[in-house]
């Protein structure tokens, strides 16, 4: 009878070996997923974790989850207030998920004109954007802290650069801001439209805050974009972003 063949003692070691490294991955895999949940795409959001390569497509993809994303401003201890569009005349000019969040409670940075009102993605990626980048960018530059963001509005019942045809714009569902300049604690103030091309330590400035809303919202729009966006950066979370269609400019 003929004998059966042993497979080599080096074989049984190559094959514990690896099993050992496959559980060691694993361990190690999940030991990455638990602390720094924003690095993978299947983690839930949180507005407490840094700034990660899906945050992004997450906030887009709470369009449409009202509820949701307000559990999440109110899990990052951000005080939000439910606002009620009034019906428009336009019905592609719906707003289903405004929020107004309170400054006073929520953050250092207070928005101008006061009562700004936005989506409720638009408010989750801003608390992100002022935390993570803005913030930040300031000290970094000026070693001032930003307490005051002007601005030119979200909701805007109106098409494109107001043509009469076409697209409607992502204001007209309150899904889009736009942004004039910072105003720093020390008072000094720093201007889309006069500081994009000015002093270097503005102008840096502003771009770094601009690339930072880069990685949060779906569509940031600045003065490199075209003439129309010369004094303001318009940032959006269309709906495109849930999929990692983004535009930065």
């Amino acid at each position: 009878m003929p004998s059966r063949r042993r497979p080599p003692a080096g074989c049984w070691i190559s094959l514990a070996l690896i099993t050992i490294a496959l559980i060691v991955g694993w361990w190690q895999l999940d030991r990455l997923v638990r602390e720094q949940p924003e690095l993978f795409p299947w983690t839930e959001l949180s507005l407490k974790d840094p700034v990660g390569p899906f945050t992004g497509v997450k906030l887009a993809a709470l369009t449409g989850d009202s509820d949701r994303c307000r559990q999440l401003l109110r899990s990052a201890g951000l005080a939000e207030s439910a606002f009620q569009q009034p019906p428009p005349a336009d019905r592609n000019c719906r707003v289903t998920d405004a929020v107004q969040v309170l400054p006073e409670d929520r953050r250092s940075i207070a928005y101008s004109p006061t009562g700004l009102i936005t989506s409720c993605p638009v408010a989750a990626a801003l608390a992100l954007w002022e935390r993570e980048t803005v913030q930040p960018a300031a000290i970094r530059h000026f070693g001032a802290r930003v307490v005051r963001i002007d601005h030119a509005g979200s909701f805007s019942c109106r098409r494109l650069y107001g043509r009469q045809e076409g697209q409607y714009s992502e204001h007209a569902t309150a899904d889009a801001v736009d942004i004039l300049g910072f105003r720093l604690a020390d008072g000094r103030r720093i201007s889309v439209l006069r500081d994009w091309r000015g002093r270097p330590a503005d102008a840096a400035f502003l771009r770094d805050v601009r690339d930072g809303a880069c990685d949060l919202f779906s569509t940031v729009l600045s003065p490199d974009y075209n003439s129309a966006h010369a004094d303001h950066f318009h940032l959006d979370q269309a709906e495109r972003g849930a999929s990692g269609w983004r535009l930065c400019r």
